[in-house]
């Protein structure tokens, strides 16, 4: 829980973190309208009668607004401060709608709306406006104490900066890979090829070794004074705390837990996400796209590793970092971490589902001093939808998409038999992550196959 924290008290602490963040944000924008002038770089929006709007009009009014925003936090009065603060009832709705089943769906809709739309995104002046929009967003949600105890946490301040880094790097590839791709289309080699020189170790590439290391001293050390250690009370094995959270290169695998047993989601699936990196040289036989930018040329290894990567990696931290709190319940981003929620959920396997819902028996059970082998034909009985279920989807799934689909007969006749075997086998794995999930938080559904007896659960 986070916490009563008096109004007047709240404002006045975040008043001055409030207008540097907006400062820099005008500075920023300041900066970019100027350079798109000298540049000549404005893209025309509209014409308002003689007037050309422009990109670089709006970074200069964005400047402008947010030089406003600075006055109204420096003065930390509650009657202006709830003019740059996200209306309640918005939070609200946020915190109703933003469930995990909503979270994931917008995530792989905005993930294929990104990659359809790839041309226009990596846009300068759309990426810009992108940034832009979400630290306004982060600038009025920081108002909220609840929000604000969550993401000003010393422990995740990081993790907000590698949602940003993470957002500019992925925006920088897909740009420099949508103008590799125009000039392919136009018979021009890539840019790493025209612009392909040597640089020498002393003392080009040293040198900015050297600036780098600098650089990030210095932002550490400047980090290290004016943000707390996230140092805690010392270990008690009579009080641990609520909610315990591994690091932040963990979170992801303690959210995985929740849908897997830990032999599968701390053991299997990070096994297989390393032989899956390892066998990549020896399953993807494209040649192109070798040392340049290019989204074209690869498609399915684009998709497929930015699949895994965001959306079944990154989110997750994002999820266990934000969204879980006490008792590693799922809390909205502006809902208060009380201790007390209780969230009644009634896991059910497969098996029961149905044996006892569709066939309203039970299921088949052998008496414990019956022969070992009655004892395990039950067992199989009593697990076969899962069994069955699971055999469709790893041994009749690839056969249907070979007998139906063009591409996917392509890509056998490309890579062969056995590295086609080993790809859909990887592929599916990593498929049935996100449909485990589905899963528990649509159908509740625990487990597809429930063995406790030999302790395999999946």
């Amino acid at each position: 829980m986070h916490g009563h924290v008096y109004e007047t008290e709240f404002l006045h602490d975040m008043s001055g973190f409030l207008a540097g963040y907006y400062f820099v944000l005008a500075l920023l924008n300041s900066l970019a309208a100027m350079w798109s002038w000298r540049r000549r770089r404005g893209v025309a929006l509209c014409h308002i009668g003689a007037l050309k709007c422009t990109t670089t009009l709006v970074w200069f009014a964005l400047a402008v607004l947010f030089a406003t925003l600075v006055s109204i936090a420096w003065s930390a009065d509650a009657r202006w401060m709830r003019w740059i603060t996200l209306p309640l009832a918005l939070r609200d709705m946020l915190d109703g709608v933003l469930g995990p089943v909503v979270f994931s769906v917008a995530l792989v809709v905005g993930f294929v709306v990104y990659y359809r739309w790839r041309r226009f995104f990596a846009r300068p002046s759309v990426a810009w406006a992108i940034l832009n929009l979400f630290l306004l967003w982060m600038g009025l949600s920081l108002l909220d104490p609840d929000f604000k105890a969550i993401v000003g946490k010393a422990d995740n301040i990081p993790i907000v900066g590698m949602v940003i880094l993470t957002g500019f790097f992925t925006w920088l590839g897909t740009w420099r890979a949508v103008r590799n791709d125009t000039r392919l289309a136009a018979g021009r080699p890539p840019e790493e090829a025209e612009g392909a020189e040597h640089v020498l170790v002393w003392p080009d590439l040293v040198y900015i070794e050297l600036i780098c290391m600098v650089a990030v001293t210095v932002v550490l050390i400047v980090w290290s004074i004016q943000v707390k250690a996230p140092l805690e009370a010392p270990a008690n094995v009579v009080q641990t705390p609520n909610p315990s959270k591994a690091p932040w290169y963990f979170v992801g695998l303690q959210e995985l837990l929740v849908y897997f047993d830990p032999w599968m989601a701390g053991v299997a699936l990070p096994c297989l996400i390393i032989f899956g990196l390892l066998a990549i040289p020896y399953l993807d036989r494209n040649e192109q796209g070798n040392g340049y930018y290019t989204i074209a040329q690869r498609k399915f290894a684009y998709v497929t590793f930015q699949f895994g990567f965001l959306l079944l990696w990154l989110a997750m931290i994002l999820i266990g970092t934000f969204m879980r709190g006490p008792n590693w319940n799922f809390y909205g981003l502006y809902e208060t971490w009380d201790p007390h929620k209780a969230q009644v959920l009634n896991n059910v396997n497969l098996s029961d589902y149905f044996w006892r819902e569709l066939r309203g028996v039970r299921p088949p059970a052998a008496a414990p001093d019956a022969p070992a082998m009655t004892r395990a034909g039950n067992v199989l009985l009593r697990e076969s939808p899962g069994l069955v279920l699971l055999a469709i989807y790893f041994f009749g799934l690839p056969p249907l998409l070979l007998a139906t689909s063009h591409r996917v007969r392509g890509l056998y006749r490309q890579i062969g038999g056995i590295r086609f075997v080993i790809l859909a086998a990887l592929l599916l794995l990593m498929a049935l992550v996100p449909i485990k999930m589905i899963c528990r938080w649509t159908f509740n559904l625990k487990d597809i196959i429930a063995i406790p007896e030999l302790l395999l659960n999946l």
